[in-house]
Order: C-alpha cells, then sequence, then structure tokens
C-alpha cells in the first residue's frame, strides 16, 4: 500500500536500534539518515511495503548460499533493498493515443532509486546482495532484460554469479522449480518441456523472457552503450581504475525508465583514482549540497583511527560482523596490523574503510606522516634533481644533515599550467594542496622551460639561504640544466646517478632505515604523497629499484631524494 507520510519498515527499525544506542553508525551513515528522513517528510515520495516485502519473500524462498545452504535475509540487507524498491514518485507524460489521435496526459508510477551506492568493509557479503538483486530481476521481472556485472576481474565479477547458479541447481522454491524443469537438450519437442532458466556459456539466461545476465570486463569500451535494465559493479574502489565505468554504465543505461545500478565496494588503497571522484560527489549529495534523491547511498567507515582499537565501534565499518565475518577474524587483522606495518595500509581500508594515502610497499603509513614545521637557513644541504618527465613537471629535493642524525627535507617542483588544467578532480584537489604551501610552483605554458625553472630554483635557493654543496641528477632529460648549473656554480660536488637496481639499492636501502627511525625529517604534503605512492621493485637477489608505476602517481620527489642523498654520500667531506 502507497504512503507519503509512512516511515519505512526496516528503515525504522534501524533508526529505533540507533537511537537506542545499539548500534553505532559512522557520519556518513547519519546523513544518509537524514536524507531518508528527508523522503518520509516529502509528500510527492511515496513508500510501498508491498515491493519490498516481495523480494524478501523471493530471496528466502528461492535463493541459497554459495554452498547451497537455505538463505536467510540480513537485516542490513532488508534495508538496503528497501531504499532500493520502496521508493516511488508519479509523473504526468503526454501520451499519443492512436484511437482518438490526439495527446492525453497521464499519470505513470516509477521507482525513485535508480542508483545505490554500497560501501561496506571486506566480508560484508556484498556479492550475495548483488547476486540478489541481479537474480530478482531475472526471474521476476516480467520485461525481457539485459543484466551485467562487473569487476576488476573477471573471475571476481563471476562470485555474483555464483550463488544464482547453485540456487538453478537447488530449485528450492516453487519459482525456480517451475523454470529448471526440463532439458536444455530438448529442442525439437514442446517448449513445455524445456528447460526455460540454465547457466550458458553467455552466462544465466532466462528462456521465457530471453533475458540475460552476463559478466562484463570493467572496461568503458566493454560497457558504454548498453540498454541494461540492472547492473552491478563490485570493488570499484579496490582495483588500480582509472576510468568511470559506473558513469559508462548509467549513460547507457538511461535509454530505459526503470534502470538500477548497484554500485558495491570496500575502501581501496589506490588514491586519486575515479574511485575518490566518485567519493567527493557521494559526500556532496550527503551533505546536501545538492539533491539527489534518485541515489541511495550506504557508507560504513570508522570516524577515526582510535576507534580501531574498540571492538564496540567496529559495527560502523560493518554492519554484518558477527554474521557474515567473525570478530576473530577482526581481531586477528588488528593484531597482524600492528605487527606487520606493511599490512597497515590495506587493512585499515578493507576492514575498517580509513581509506590511507598510496600503497605499502616501501614506505608505511606512518613513515609518511609530516613532521613539524622547520625551517633550515643558512644550513649546509644536498640538492637532488629528477627532470626525467621535464616536458610538464620537475622535482628537487633538499637533503639537510642534522647534528642528532637525522636530515631535514624540503621540496621544489614544477609543472605546466597546461598538465595542471588537465588533471582529474580529485588529483586537482591534491595539487591544490601543494601549491597553497609552496612546494608546487605552476609555470605558464604547455612544456615547462628548463632554463626559466633553473632561473625560479636559482631564486629560491638565494631566498632561503640553502648552502647547496653538492647536486646529484639523474641525466635523463637532464643536459641543459646541468650545463647551466656547472657554469654559473662550478663542476664540484656533481653527481651523475643512473637510475637502475644497480645503483638505486644501497642508497634506497638507507633511506628506508632512516625513514623506519624517522629521521627524515620533512613537513610538506607534497613529500607525504610522493612517499606514499614509492613502489620498489626487488629482484631475486634482494635488488631494488624505484617503480614509477603510473604517470599520474608523482614519486619524482623521492627519486630526487635519493639523488640527493647519492651526492651528499660522496661528498661527505664537504659537510665535515
Amino acid at each position: 500500500m502507497l504512503s507519503n507520510t509512512a516511515v519505512p519498515i526496516y528503515y525504522g527499525e534501524f533508526r529505533d536500534a540507533v537511537i537506542r544506542g545499539e548500534i553505532p553508525v559512522c557520519q556518513e551513515i547519519s546523513m544518509e539518515m537524514n536524507r531518508i528522513d528527508w523522503l518520509i517528510a516529502n509528500p510527492g515520495i511515496y513508500y510501498d511495503e508491498n515491493a519490498v516485502e516481495g523480494w524478501i519473500e523471493y530471496m528466502e524462498s528461492e535463493m541459497t548460499l554459495t554452498d547451497g545452504d537455505d538463505l536467510h535475509l540480513l537485516p542490513s540487507f532488508k534495508l538496503w533493498a528497501e531504499q532500493v524498491f520502496g521508493w516511488y514518485f508519479f509523473e504526468e507524460r503526454s501520451v499519443y493515443d492512436p484511437d482518438t489521435k490526439k495527446y492525453e496526459r497521464k499519470v505513470f508510477k516509477k521507482r525513485l532509486t535508480k542508483k545505490q551506492y554500497l560501501i561496506v568493509a571486506r566480508g560484508g557479503a556484498k556479492s550475495m546482495y548483488d547476486s540478489g538483486i541481479q537474480s530478482f530481476g531475472l526471474n521476476v521481472d516480467s520485461d525481457t532484460t539485459h543484466q551485467i556485472t562487473t569487476a576488476p576481474t573477471m573471475r571476481q565479477a563471476d562470485e555474483v554469479l555464483s550463488p544464482i547458479r547453485t540456487a538453478i541447481t537447488r530449485a528450492r522454491g516453487p519459482l525456480l522449480k517451475f523454470l529448471t524443469e526440463g532439458s536444455l537438450q530438448n529442442t525439437t519437442g514442446s517448449k513445455a518441456n524445456r528447460q526455460k532458466l540454465a547457466s550458458t556459456k553467455k552466462g544465466i539466461e532466462n528462456f521465457l523472457t530471453g533475458s540475460l545476465l552476463e559478466v562484463r570486463p570493467m572496461t568503458i569500451d566493454k560497457l558504454q552503450g548498453l540498454r541494461c535494465k540492472y547492473a552491478t559493479v563490485d570493488e570499484w574502489l579496490s582495483g588500480d581504475i582509472r576510468e568511470d565505468v559506473i558513469g559508462a554504465i548509467e549513460q547507457g543505461a538511461s535509454k530505459l525508465d526503470d534502470y538500477l545500478i548497484i554500485a558495491s565496494s570496500s575502501e581501496g588503497c589506490v588514491r586519486n583514482g575515479s574511485g575518490d571522484d566518485i567519493k567527493i560527489e557521494l559526500m556532496s549529495i550527503l551533505k546536501g549540497e545538492f539533491k539527489a534523491p534518485h541515489i541511495s547511498i550506504f557508507w560504513y567507515k570508522l570516524d577515526n583511527l582510535e576507534e580501531v582499537a574498540n571492538p564496540d565501534m567496529w559495527l560502523k565499518a560493518n554492519p554484518n560482523i558477527g554474521k557474515t565475518v567473525s570478530y576473530e577474524a577482526y581481531e586477528n587483522d588488528v593484531q597482524r596490523a600492528e605487527n606487520a606495518p606493511q599490512a597497515r595500509n590495506d587493512i585499515l581500508a578493507k576492514r575498517f574503510g580509513i581509506p590511507m594515502e598510496g600503497y605499502t610497499y616501501f614506505f608505511t603509513y606512518d613513515e609518511t606522516i609530516p613532521h613539524r614545521k622547520r625551517e633550515f637557513w643558512q644550513m649546509p644541504c644536498a640538492l637532488g634533481a629528477d627532470l626525467s618527465q621535464g616536458d610538464d613537471f620537475c622535482a628537487f629535493t633538499f637533503i639537510f644533515p642534522l647534528q642528532n642524525g637525522g636530515f631535514g627535507i624540503k621540496t621544489r617542483s614544477y609543472i605546466s599550467s597546461n598538465t595542471l588544467e588537465k588533471l582529474p578532480t580529485a588529483m586537482r584537489q591534491k595539487y591544490n594542496e601543494f601549491m597553497d604551501e609552496g612546494s608546487l610552483i605552476v609555470l605558464e605554458g604547455i612544456v615547462l622551460n628548463m632554463m626559466e625553472v633553473y632561473e625560479d630554483l636559482d631564486q629560491y635557493i638565494i631566498d632561503k639561504d640553502y648552502d647547496v654543496r653538492c647536486f646529484g641528477y639523474d641525466p635523463y632529460n637532464a643536459q641543459e640544466f646541468v650545463e647551466r648549473w656547472c657554469r654559473e656554480n662550478g663542476e664540484f660536488g656533481v653527481i651523475k646517478v643512473i637510475q637502475g637496481a644497480k645503483t638505486e639499492s644501497v642508497p634506497l636501502g638507507e633511506l628506508k632505515k632512516l625513514s623506519e627511525e624517522r629521521m627524515l625529517l620533512f613537513d610538506e604534503e607534497l613529500m607525504k604523497f610522493a612517499m606514499g605512492n614509492c613502489i620498489v621493485i626487488e629482484d631475486t637477489n634482494g635488488n631494488r629499484k624505484l617503480s614509477k608505476r603510473r604517470y599520474d602517481q608523482k614519486i619524482d620527489n623521492v627519486a630526487a631524494m635519493m639523488d640527493a642523498w647519492v651526492a651528499y654520500k660522496n661528498n661527505l667531506d664537504a659537510f665535515e
């Protein structure tokens, strides 16, 4: 029964439990609750409990778990599905009547929610929820539907199809018993004796309606232009995805009136990609900066790092903890994060929804936390330069030996205005932080003028009164800059540092030991960003070299720091 004043059943139970203090929620879930309360108060939006109960009844009578056990829906599943199937509005349209040959105005009932984002910790049974949505669309929707599921890998996307295949094999409910009755091999006899629902090489097909559920690769060229009525996107934050595949799916699906996209994922370790762009948009919606009632957002996470030590707060990150994943599994991961720092970022992101900076391959998160602000006026230093992307990005790092055995670090980088304008939203926001702190300078033009870079750096050294006693550089693309440096400052202390495992292994090991002891005293976000993105390739002999994985994940200042370190080690007498 439709009502524009009723409180949704499962949301009402959830809200009451939150108010009583039984269920802790994070800030993002609290903001989503405010949006749901707004829907309840809106007289133009109606709640239909029958549609929700129909999905629940189908799931509990027809579907099974992947291992074949009976499915009993979790309260979180009912809450999420209620937001998808529970809200409707009425739209008036002009429709052509062939009998009267005139346009008539008619009122149509439409489902409100077109897109749902679920950001839930690992072990939250997100794929099972996706399976339920896809199975319901495939078997209950009488339209001929094209349905897709996608994930960073095809095998991962197939996890959504796996429970549906098991349900087809078991056929525990009356609907699936009817749809699976007969045989696919019966191609010449009566169609009534032919199997109507089966898993085929295409995917899962419903021959009664002509509907198809298939797996697609997570790339825009494989997803754009589709007319899919139901689509699920799994782990869109977890992989190194640089394309907005959800937007591509929606552009094709919008050809239909009542499409549905479910985008579920745990938090990832990859920063400043399309996933972060989407999260910025979701946060704007949650804050009410712009209205998007057709989008449902359930974003589970801890509010701060201190809550990791409090098991009572873990429900904030995973509403299904204790049901789909045990508290013991979380306790083991917390202990592992404490004893294995290299795994800390991944555990904080995947288990607790706390996004961390970059990967954890070389510098751990603790090693990338900036120190308090310092100035190194008139102090001796070594300068390192990485000009390998000199056409649009140059990096310089200063190393200042200190009396306590530590080393002060300062950075200065340059980028062309053309490159800055082409940055995606999330990366542009990060670069704005670097510009505000003065560590990144934007020079006008499509490519950088090396002489303009030299003159600005020279003036910066004079203004700061740094005593540069040696200079290390990677020779790639550095000839013009180095020749002028030698003309004006002499060749003494100038060291060429060729990149490769043979030359990088020792200095990288030394810098790693210093960072572990927190002896690299940097205070700039740009250096934190570069260290967070730093990945090292290690061969079978233990030799290491920096890996510039992607063009947009800048680690140039780490490379420049290594060049400065090599120059310093080769000119120790200049610092005595």
